[in-house]
């Protein structure tokens, strides 16, 4: 048998660059909106009402949607099982559009 003249391209080698998070998020203002979002809900998901899990101050209408970014009353403390629901519903809604 012959050996293949084709080379092999080992794509793992090939990784993606690497998740650069919004510098938004990493604001002194950003921090203090997550905090009063998670101290409002009591420190408990308000979808399914867990609590001791880590929680995400979520946008309820989404900055790219054109939802306020530091306004309390747009945000919601959401569990990471709500939040994912949550922006994948979003998400869908947003391109079906």
């Amino acid at each position: 048998m012959l050996s293949s003249r084709i080379a092999r391209y080992d794509t793992r080698t090939a990784l993606p660059p690497p998740k650069q998070p919004d510098p938004r998020y990493g604001s002194a203002a950003h921090r203090d909106w997550r905090a009063a979002v998670l101290a409002r809900a009591g420190h408990a998901c308000q979808r399914c009402g867990r609590r001791g899990v880590r929680l995400f101050a979520d946008h309820i209408v989404e900055l790219r949607d054109g939802g306020a970014a530091l306004d309390v009353t747009n945000g919601q403390a959401l569990c990471g099982a709500c939040h994912t629901t949550k922006t994948v519903a979003a998400r869908a809604a947003r391109m079906a559009r």
